[in-house]
């Protein structure tokens, strides 16, 4: 059976934290800095500053000749803040879906007819959602039967 990639964080913070380094500091660190890469990044700003840049990037290819290290400055830019961003991104995206898992968690718990096994959804395998899928698509179509029985009947 393979690690899930929680169980791998968690081994990689265990070796780091028995040769002292404090990986909460880094990880809060890590956190404020892409909440505020993420926030910055999504604004209209951002996407302007990115235009002008290119707007420039084009505008001096003349000067340049449009040579081969002109066009290698755009490339590199480029990749590296892709490269860059896609870390931000998920790791905003992981701590954006853990929070929402949270509060959908507590609104099965505090619902009394709620199912408490539907809790941990995301940890099941996928043949189990598939299952658990099919059971609610099953109880949807059967809804969707008596709505029309009812209409039928009015």
């Amino acid at each position: 059976m393979t690690k899930s990639s929680g169980e791998a964080a968690s081994t990689i913070e265990r070796w780091l934290q028995q040769r002292g380094i404090d990986t909460r500091k880094w990880n809060n660190r890590f956190d404020r800095f892409a909440r505020f890469a993420a926030r910055l990044a999504g604004r209209p700003l951002a996407f302007n500053v990115a235009i002008v840049i290119i707007a420039v990037w084009v505008l001096s290819g003349p000067f340049f000749g449009f040579s081969d290290t002109w066009q290698l400055i755009i490339n590199t830019a480029t990749t590296i803040v892709t490269f860059l961003m896609v870390f931000i991104i998920q790791h905003t995206q992981n701590r954006d879906t853990d929070a929402i898992q949270l509060k959908l968690d507590e609104l099965i718990r505090a619902v009394d007819t709620a199912e408490n096994r539907l809790l941990d959804l995301e940890e099941m395998e996928e043949e189990e959602l598939e299952i658990l899928r099919q059971r609610y698509l099953d109880l949807a179509q059967r809804a969707r039967e008596e709505i029309r029985k009812r209409q039928e009947e009015d």
